[in-house]
C-alpha cells in the first residue's frame, strides 16, 4: 500500500486542493485515501479481474453525497495504479433538454418540467451510448453534458469525448439502481409538492411505472452497484446546499439556488431517495455508510 500511496499522493492532494472551498477544508485526506478510496478501487478492480471484460459499475446515493468527487478520485487511482481507462459519466448528464421537459409538462404533468425524477432522463440516448462504449470495434463516443446552472444540455461541442475503449464504466447518479414502489405506497403524499400539485397521483404513478419498466431495463446493464448511504434525509439538504455554494464559486453563471429553492427542489427527489435509503441492502452490492461529517464509517457487501 505504501508504494501505491506514493504513486498517487501528489495528484490526489492536488485534486482535493482544487475541490476545497474557502473556509471548508477537507480533513483527513490521507486517511480517506487509505481507508476508503484505495479499498473501494481494489473492490471494483476485483470485479473487472474476474473475466477482464468491460464492466459497468453503478454509483448511487442522495444529492450531495459526494459521487462526483469519488468518481474523479477513482479515475485517478485506476490510471496510476492499474493502468486502466475508466469512463465516468452521470445520469444527470442525460436530463432531457428544457424544451423536451416543457413539452412533457404540458402533455403528461406539470411537475415534469423540473429535472430529476425518472422520466426527465433520455434513457434511449444513455442505453445507446453504453452499447457504443462496449463495442469491440470501438470508435470515439460523445457523451452529453448538462449545465445545471442553465438547466439545459450543453451544445455538442462541449460534450465529453471518449477516445479509447474503457475497461470500466462508472454510471453515477442519485437514482441509479432505484426500484419501483408498491401502488399502496404511492397514496400518501411525501411532501407538500405531491400534496398540492399531484393530488390525482398522475406524476407519482408515471414515475413509478418508468422505474418498473424502462429504468429497470437500463439498470440491468449494471454489473455491480455501490450505494452511498447518508445518515438521514436532512443531510441531503445540508450537503446539497453546500454543493450549490461550490457551484456559485466555480460556475461562470451565477444563477444558483437559494436555501428555500433547494428545500423545494429536493422534494422532487424525496420519495425515491427515502425508498432507496430504506432498501439499500436489496439494491446494492456494496454499501458505504457515511457519517454526519461526510466521512465513510464502514463498507458492507451484500
Amino acid at each position: 500500500m505504501v508504494k501505491t500511496i506514493l504513486m498517487i499522493k501528489s495528484d490526489y492532494l492536488k485534486f482535493l486542493k482544487k475541490k476545497e472551498v474557502v473556509g471548508r477544508p477537507i480533513v483527513d485526506k490521507m486517511g480517506k485515501l487509505k481507508t476508503f478510496y484505495l479499498p473501494l478501487s481494489k473492490w471494483i478492480y476485483s470485479v473487472y479481474q474476474k473475466d477482464k471484460k468491460t464492466k459497468i459499475i453503478g454509483l448511487s446515493g442522495g444529492q450531495g453525497a459526494g459521487k462526483s468527487t469519488i468518481t474523479s478520485i477513482l479515475k485517478l487511482i485506476f490510471k496510476k495504479k492499474y493502468s486502466l481507462d475508466l469512463c465516468v459519466f452521470s445520469i444527470d448528464d442525460f436530463y432531457r433538454t428544457k424544451s423536451e421537459r416543457i413539452k412533457m409538462s404540458k402533455t403528461i404533468h406539470p411537475l415534469f418540467l423540473t429535472r430529476g425524477v425518472p422520466g426527465t432522463h433520455d434513457i434511449k440516448l444513455l442505453s445507446n451510448i453504453i452499447q457504443k462504449l462496449k463495442k469491440k470495434n470501438f470508435k470515439t463516443v460523445l457523451v452529453p453534458k448538462f449545465d445545471k446552472s442553465k438547466d439545459d444540455r450543453f451544445k455538442k461541442t462541449k460534450w465529453q469525448k471518449i477516445k479509447t475503449s474503457p475497461q470500466i464504466i462508472i454510471l453515477e447518479g442519485w437514482c441509479v439502481g432505484a426500484t419501483q414502489q408498491k401502488k399502496s405506497e404511492l397514496t400518501r403524499p411525501a411532501n407538500k409538492i405531491e400534496k398540492e400539485f399531484d393530488n390525482k397521483l398522475i406524476w407519482r404513478n408515471k414515475v413509478n411505472n418508468l422505474l418498473k419498466y424502462e429504468y429497470k431495463r437500463l439498470f440491468k446493464k449494471i454489473d455491480k452497484l455501490v450505494y452511498l448511504k447518508v445518515p438521514d434525509f436532512n443531510h441531503i439538504f445540508k450537503w446539497r446546499f453546500a454543493q450549490e455554494q461550490k457551484l456559485k464559486l466555480t460556475s461562470k453563471s451565477k444563477r444558483t439556488m437559494s436555501k428555500i429553492q433547494i428545500k423545494e427542489f429536493i422534494m422532487f427527489y424525496e420519495r425515491i431517495t427515502k425508498h432507496m435509503m430504506k432498501n439499500y441492502s436489496k439494491i446494492s452490492d456494496l454499501t458505504i455508510f457515511l457519517d454526519k461529517n461526510h466521512r465513510s464509517k464502514k463498507m458492507r457487501k451484500f
